[in-house]
């Protein structure tokens, strides 16, 4: 029976493990694994076959581009550099972020490096150099926007990734219809792939896991493909392409063509895209089984399809413009054209699934206006849909497929955005070895130096090329950039302008525990941005409403740069006055990965859980620093100590989050100092705190409401007209048109309370 048992858990186990490599095929490297569809057609239209010589050049420079950036850069190097399993520009931002305050949004706290998560690694007192860069991160403006702008820039050339890598993919498939049937024109390969393409971005809600085994194994099918024409091809036309892989013929290949083959570097490394998706995709699968089935499956295959393609094309100097359905054997044509397709299909989701992942990071972390996310799956919260995203990808990918309908002239664009998106890559990746990594100053250069270098000569000669149209994809990646640049330039004049406005706490030490104003029973939930002091907004509450709840709590949701924030270290929270006032903080703190799909109620019930696990431990820390005969009736010295807060998490209560705090502790201690002498014994501390646990309980009954308050801002009339366009228009329009944060927890209306208020700025 224990035998039956071990065969069958072995089975299971080996089945898992066989999904999961039909997954990642079907998500990760459907992009890579297409580019033998087109990586020589649109070489040779650059650089025509006149020899057999200038097919070894192409075909070696193709070999070493596969096996410098997809597999030494990015599947040896770059996958390393995720973030907890994270990968993208943004994990990389998010990564940098948390081992050096890189962040222009000033809301970072000291608590949030005491998340588990967080995992920081300090550099050591020995590696000087990482302590300079990390100071000198921390301490240059200059320095951080202009990380800022390359994380955006890398970002939008993902974003414009996901609109021209469907184009090209499906474009480039059906375009074999050409060989199979002689009569179908250019219109009718942009009218079937305009259909194609309204098809699979009609499925990509399905989600990743349940697409992602089914088009698993077609992918499976594909690279057999490649690789068994591959061998069919060098086995009945020339075995001698072996040869490319001396790279002495890229010497040769430019030696004889000289500005045709430096244009035809643009094609050649159409053979690396998908590179990036690999990186961005990581989040639905581990570093291992990335590598390995790249390096045991994907690679062999590609590596075999070029040498066949090469192999025919010496043999048949005059079909370059189809190389890849040319070389197919005329009896597998349509079985092979089919799966082809396919691929094309399942190519063009792997880039619009990062596509997502990307915009997700960039939403969490301040630089991408909020949308609706959907996550489909329940097992795995990184997999997600972006209806608005989708729908837009979609209605620009079909402007570029009926505007550009040459492979050649798309094939262009593609790499503008690739290499946009390397580049960034190469840079933030130096930057974590440098910081993060500490290793040798001379294996940092080496890196730096060869793959950038290799990537802005590639980038020389797409640029060369940008006027046949390729201009297009340029100018939407500028335009996502620059609402990027001008959503986080708000957001943090924002943020800035309620730092500077916060209510002054002289002000609620007048109005007193009623606040100047009738208490009614209840609990009021202020939403705002700020993770220190009392938001401007709850003063316009006081001056608006006729009555104020009996408890308040300031409620922030904040991101903070770590992919997942613990259940358990979730919230955090502060007392804002003495007890009488039964005013609270809380800071509800997420990752960039995490998932915010509890309703209102259940996040009700969280919180108010852990305000009451917070009041004990707050008793507990009273009870012992009373029997260390320690004065605690003072406010200021509970604040000097850390407190245990909720699920054992320890708090910093040294660094008040009330940055006027420390000024009122002496005045506040004053007031509440006949009230604490009461609690000297442990019995009158019990009743003290059932009393206030029961007030809570009853406020709790008597109802919850959602105040939620609407920070706009506005330019002063003084300021510059660039500044005046860019909030009162652009910044103002993204705004109002965005998802509001409140939207996540469904709560209805009958518990909704909106306050607006304008700030200058």
């Amino acid at each position: 029976m224990l035998m039956l048992l071990k065969s069958l858990a072995l089975k299971g186990m080996i089945m898992r493990r066989i999904i999961l490599t039909f997954q990642t095929l079907g998500v990760v490297f459907g992009d890579v694994g297409t580019s033998p569809l087109y990586t020589f057609s649109v070489m040779f239209s650059k650089a025509p076959v006149e020899a057999n010589e200038d097919v070894l050049g192409a075909l070696s420079l193709v070999l070493y581009t596969l096996i410098l950036i997809p597999l030494i850069k990015y599947v040896l190097i770059v996958l390393w550099a995720n973030d907890d399993g994270e990968g993208g520009t943004f994990a990389l931002y998010s990564l940098i972020c948390r081992h050096a305050k890189a962040s222009l949004l000033p809301n970072q706290l000291p608590s949030d490096a005491r998340i588990s998560s967080f995992r920081l690694k300090v550099p050591s007192p020995e590696l000087e150099r990482s302590l300079k860069i990390k100071e000198r991160l921390e301490t240059s403006l200059t320095l951080k926007k202009l990380l800022l702008m390359l994380v955006l820039a890398g970002t939008s050339m993902v974003i414009a990734d996901g609109v021209v890598t469907p184009a090209m993919s499906v474009i480039s498939a059906v375009s074999g219809l050409k060989i199979g049937v002689s009569g179908v024109t250019q219109e009718h390969v942009v009218m079937i792939s305009v259909a194609f393409l309204i098809i699979l971005f009609s499925v990509q809600k399905y989600g990743t896991s349940k697409v992602g085994l089914i088009v698993g194994p077609a992918l499976f099918i594909w690279f057999c493909c490649l690789g068994g024409i591959g061998i069919y091809n060098l086995v009945k036309y020339d075995t001698h392409v072996l040869r490319a892989f001396n790279p002495v013929h890229i010497y040769y290949f430019f030696k004889r063509n000289s500005t045709s083959a430096w244009y035809s570097l643009g094609g050649c490394l159409l053979c690396a895209t998908g590179s990036e998706a690999m990186f961005a995709d990581l989040c639905y699968f581990s570093v291992r089984s990335v590598q390995l089935t790249f390096v045991f499956l994907v690679l062999p295959c590609l590596l075999l399809g070029y040498l066949g393609q090469a192999a025919y094309l010496i043999a048949n100097h005059g079909n370059t413009t189809q190389a890849f359905f040319s070389s197919v054997p005329s009896g597998a044509f349509w079985p092979v054209f089919l799966i082809a397709n396919v691929a094309a299909l399942i190519a063009s989701r792997a880039m619009t699934t990062a596509t997502f992942s990307c915009i997700k990071q960039s939403t969490a972390l301040g630089c991408f206006p909020r949308l609706k996310i959907i996550h489909t799956s329940r097992k795995f919260m990184g997999q997600i849909y972006i209806p608005v995203m989708n729908w837009f990808l979609l209605a620009l990918t079909l402007v570029l497929v009926c505007t550009i309908s040459s492979v050649y002239e798309i094939g262009n664009a593609y790499g503008i955005a690739e290499l946009g998106v390397m580049m960034m890559s190469t840079i933030l990746v130096t930057l974590v070895m440098l910081l993060i990594w500490q290793i040798r100053i001379l294996i940092v250069l080496s890196f730096a130096i060869i793959f950038l270098g290799l990537e802005l000569t590639f980038f020389s000669s797409v640029l060369w090329s940008v006027g046949d149209g390729s201009w297009i994809i340029l100018v939407f990646a500028i335009v996502i950039f620059l609402i990027m640049y001008i959503w986080n330039y708000g957001s943090k004049l924002k943020y800035e302008t309620e730092v500077e406005q916060k209510m002054s706490m002289d002000l609620l030490r007048e109005l007193g525990p009623n606040l100047g104003t009738v208490r009614a029973p209840g609990i009021g939930l202020l939403y705002n941005e700020l993770a220190k002091g009392v938001p401007a907004i709850f003063g316009h509450f006081l001056s608006t409403l006729p009555a104020m709840h009996s408890m308040i709590i300031f409620v922030c949701i904040k991101y903070v740069p770590v992919p997942v924030v613990p259940q358990s270290e979730r919230f955090l929270f502060r007392r804002v006055c003495p007890k009488s006032y039964h005013i609270f903080r809380c800071i509800a703190r997420y990752g960039y990965k995490d998932v915010r799909k509890e309703n209102h109620q259940t996040f009700e019930q969280l919180l108010i859980e852990s305000l009451e696990k917070f009041i004990r431990r707050e008793a507990q820390e009273r009870l012992l620093e009373s029997d260390g005969h320690e004065d605690s009736d003072s406010e200021e010295h509970s604040f000097s100590k850390d407190l245990i807060a909720p699920y054992q998490s320890v708090y910093p209560l040294g660094v008040p989050l009330l940055s006027d705090f420390k000024e009122m502790t002496n005045s506040f201690s004053e007031a509440s100092t006949s009230d604490e002498q009461s609690e000297t014994s442990l019995h009158d501390a019990e009743q003290s705190l059932e009393k206030e646990l029961s007030f809570i309980r009853k406020a709790k009954e008597c109802g919850v409401v959602y105040l939620l308050g609407h920070g706009n801002i506005r330019a002063r009339k003084d300021s510059w007209f660039i500044k005046k366009l860019v909030i009162n228009y652009f910044y103002a329009f993204l705004r109002k048109n965005c998802r509001r944060g409140v939207a996540n927890l469904s709560v209805p209306h009958s518990q909704l309370m909106q306050v607006g208020m304008t700030y200058m700025v």
